[in-house]
């Protein structure tokens, strides 16, 4: 997902204030990995899905930094990996039915 310079600078900004309120160190964020994550579960489940799912893809990925040796960065591309496969299997087909073997559980 593409945006412009000024929301570019603006997202940039935002992330830098962010990152010092909530005392994250050294965040890098992958602005276009993050939107494309929302875009796809706004369009598979609905627009109020993606900043759930965000959130979702935050967490998975703060556990699974904290739980291995894998950077951040790593961690949030394998959530996110695992959000957009979801996100374009078709409806019916979920863990109860297919069991997802290699995700991030």
């Amino acid at each position: 997902m593409t945006h412009n310079a000024e929301d570019e600078e603006i997202l940039k900004q935002w992330i830098r204030r962010l990152s010092q309120a909530l005392q994250i160190v050294d965040l890098e964020v992958d602005n276009d990995l993050i939107l494309t994550v929302a875009g796809e579960a706004a369009h598979a489940v609905s627009p109020t899905a993606a900043p759930i799912t965000t959130f979702m893809v935050g967490y998975a990925a703060g556990l699974a930094a904290t739980n291995s040796e894998v950077t951040s960065r790593t961690a949030v591309a394998r959530a996110a990996d695992v959000v957009i496969a979801v996100c374009q299997k078709p409806e019916n087909e979920h863990p109860d039915t297919t069991g997802w073997v290699n995700t991030a559980q």
